[in-house]
């Protein structure tokens, strides 16, 4: 009963902006480990709205004490913080004995600097930055979400072997290395770091999954992350996961400043964008009838005949329905299938489809979307079977409506869409009712 009431004051938007973790708490009764953890602020707010111009404006009216680290998934990024921020923000470098990213960034916390960097540097860190993080004042901002867990590279073979030896062992599914033998720990070496980190879980008795080891997070003042749609992201599902609280948010200009405000999605305009992107209707959307068509079992899976006839109805659509030129196109597709489709007039016109905060394409209108999102199994299966659900629908969503905003509807302008999926058209005209 108690499960049930809860699970209503969060569809009922009582509880609506409080984490996954609060409502573990009560159903959990309270854990002391949970206590001292930071409040994670969700910076929730659609594309355009201008997230990273409130973060440029908070620290450039910050305090001296303050001091930021500034994480962003793209180079593009970091230059922009290092040439619109009032602070002087440095960029780790190799220039050391160690030849090290991981080492100047140490360095760089050590002299309080204020930092910028990439997600794939700050995915690296460990004990010692934990060290140095805590209690230096630092407040971080995550510009988009991280990968914050990964199937680690292990074979099932390896890791029977390592059972079967006692070089690791499983308790309540985390991985703890117990093994002393040089050679043992020098080819295991990876295995050996990521279980002596306390982050690495035996997922089903086949796989090792790494975390992202939480007392990062708790090692600063204030986190900020922004992203869209956070409900969907895996980093939120993580967040869960250890218990983590958090607080949504959006941005607003009100014409003179930025300012963050309560989340309220009907605030958003989806209407509006909506209505700028013409969604192809036809029979080349006959590939993508079924639920689970193109999705990456169905890709990875087609057979030649497939492939011909997937290849063809993109191209047909650039050249015949829109009429389009190279220069105008962007397309994807699942990674794995992206040669196979790959078609003349648009071979080069490919962006990954979890692309996020370029404006390199915003010139664009011709746009294919051939693919089916799904989240991971490997992925899924971990969070759900820890207690984390999962809402698969909104994540596609998340990454088609982000991938969109690359073109140029990010100006206000109109662009055409071919979604073959039938699914993920139905996902996107349900964001646009505000249904999910």
């Amino acid at each position: 009963m108690l499960t049930q009431g809860i699970n209503q004051l969060v569809n009922d938007g009582f509880i609506a902006r409080k984490s996954g973790g609060v409502v573990k708490t009560i159903l959990m009764g309270e854990d002391s480990t949970m206590t001292n953890q930071t409040r994670i602020n969700v910076v929730d707010s659609i594309m355009g709205s201008g997230k990273t111009s409130w973060a440029i404006q908070r620290m450039n009216e910050a305090p001296d004490f303050e001091k930021f680290i500034y994480i962003t998934p793209y180079l593009e990024q970091v230059k922009r913080i290092n040439n619109q921020t009032e602070k002087q923000f440095v960029e780790p470098n190799n220039n050391n004995a160690d030849g090290s990213k991981m080492r100047s960034l140490k360095e760089l916390i050590v002299n309080g600097k204020n930092i910028v960097s990439t997600h794939s540097l700050f995915q690296t860190a460990d004990d010692e930055l934990l060290g140095l993080l805590k209690g230096a004042g630092y407040t971080l901002i995550l510009d988009e979400v991280m990968d914050l867990i990964d199937k680690a590279n292990v074979t099932q073979r390896d890791i029977t072997d390592l059972l079967a030896l006692e070089h690791i062992e499983v308790v309540e599914k985390k991985v703890r290395w117990v093994c002393d033998d040089y050679e043992v720990n020098a080819r295991y070496s990876d295995v050996m770091k990521l279980a002596q980190g306390g982050n690495l879980f035996y997922h089903r008795g086949r796989f090792l999954i790494w975390a992202f080891p939480p007392r990062v997070f708790n090692a600063f003042d204030d986190v900020f992350v922004m992203t869209y749609l956070f409900d969907a992201q895996i980093q939120r599902y993580y967040f869960d996961l250890y218990g983590f609280g958090y607080e949504y948010y959006s941005v607003k200009h009100n014409g003179e400043r930025y300012e963050l405000v309560e989340y309220n999605k009907q605030a958003e305009q989806r209407e509006k964008l909506y209505e700028l992107i013409n969604v192809y209707e036809g029979k080349k959307n006959e590939i993508g009838e079924r639920e689970n068509a193109l999705s990456s079992t169905f890709l990875r899976g087609m057979s030649d005949e497939t492939v011909v006839e997937v290849q063809r109805k993109i191209y047909g659509y650039f050249r015949n329905d829109v009429k389009a030129k190279s220069k105008d196109i962007i397309w994807t597709t699942l990674k794995d299938a992206k040669t196979d489709l790959s078609g003349k007039g648009y071979v080069f016109s490919f962006l990954q489809c979890n692309a996020r905060a370029t404006n390199e394409y915003q010139d664009r209108w011709a746009l294919a979307y051939v693919f089916n999102r799904y989240m991971h199994p490997i992925e899924k299966a971990f969070f759900e079977d820890n207690g984390v659900k999962v809402n698969q629908d909104l994540l596609a969503v998340s990454e088609l409506l982000q991938w969109i905003y690359r073109s140029r509807i990010r100006n206000g302008e109109p662009i055409e869409l071919y979604l073959p999926s039938s699914r993920m058209r139905r996902l996107l005209k349900e964001w646009a009712n505000y249904e999910i």
